[in-house]
Order: structure tokens, then C-alpha cells, then sequence
């Protein structure tokens, strides 16, 4: 069955899933992975669902129908290239004072060593007793073979050093 990556964002009320669920239900479809979130007053989301080839153009009908409650745009899904079961995983955490240019650094270093980000969850909140605003990420990328682990965690030290934020790098 094909697999498609829904993308949605809607101004965020109450039956916003059940909604989009019920599309993909009627069509014979299967909810198989998502992401979503409150941001910005915004319900935003990536969704993986399959779905059987001769309904997959009525789901696409069906999504659009949605507009109004929610703005869906529906993508040709995947398989994982061969292999990548093989690639190592990195989580990388990160806390400190927040400003421009952290996730721009950081990602500046996974690209340059070939790295994939699997997962990233940001948030900015306030600082306890310091004052002002502090940033965390969560990331969990994977490793090609070849790579050496060790050089990435030391090349993101060194920039976690320069960006003054606290960093842990582990295998997960």
C-alpha cells in the first residue's frame, strides 16, 4: 500500500485529529505514525498514513475537504533506503541562555559529518531564578557507517562551548 506524509495546520480548537482520523478511516487508510503539536496558537502535525492505491486520489479529495478546519497537504511517502538499519544512533541534548543561531550551529555540524536527524524537539522557556529565556533540544540523529561518533561529539563540544550551552551526547 502507498504511504503518504500528511502535512496539517489549523488554528488549534478541539476535533482537529478526529477530523483528519475520519478521513483517513473512510478511506480505507491506516494511521501508522505522527508528530503534532500547539504552536503559536497554530495545531501543526506531520502524519504518516498508508493508504490503498485505488483510494489514495478519493483521500486526497477528502483532505482537501478539510480546508477551513484544517490546511492538509498530503506527500508521496517512502521506504528507508537499504541499509539504514545498520546506522548507528546519537542522542544529542542541549540547554542554555537563549539567542540566534543555535540550531543553525548545531545543525551546521551534523550535516558536515553526513549525519541524519532522525528526531529534533525545541523549546524556549523561562530561566529559573537567572531571568531571561533558555533554549533545549532533543535530537536523535543517525550515523552512517564510516562516521566516527567521537569526532562529531568533539566538533559539538567545541561549539557548544562557543555557544555557552550545556550539551550531552550519548548513544541511544
Amino acid at each position: 500500500m502507498p504511504r503518504l506524509v500528511l502535512t496539517v495546520i489549523g488554528d488549534d480548537r478541539a476535533g482537529l485529529v478526529e477530523a483528519l482520523a475520519e478521513a483517513v478511516t473512510a478511506h480505507g487508510g491506516n494511521w501508522e505514525q505522527s508528530q503534532m503539536a500547539e504552536l503559536a496558537g497554530q495545531f501543526a502535525g506531520i502524519v504518516v498514513v498508508t493508504v490503498p492505491a485505488d483510494r489514495a486520489d478519493d483521500l486526497r479529495s477528502a483532505l482537501d475537504g478539510l480546508e477551513g478546519l484544517l490546511d492538509v497537504s498530503a506527500h508521496p511517502g517512502s521506504e528507508e533506503p537499504d541499509g539504514v538499519e545498520d546506522w548507528r544512533r546519537l542522542r544529542i541534548d542541549l540547554v542554555g541562555s537563549d539567542h540566534p543561531g543555535i540550531v543553525h550551529d548545531v545543525s551546521a555540524v551534523l550535516s558536515r559529518h553526513g549525519l541524519s536527524i532522525e528526531t529534533m524537539t525545541t523549546e524556549r522557556r523561562d530561566a529559573p531564578m537567572a531571568g531571561g529565556q533558555l533554549f533545549e533540544a532533543h535530537i536523535l540523529v543517525r550515523v552512517p557507517p564510516g562516521t566516527e561518533p567521537g569526532a562529531v561529539r568533539d566538533e559539538l563540544e567545541r561549539v557548544a562551548s562557543e555557544l555557552f550551552v550545556e550539551l550531552s551526547v550519548g548513544q541511544d
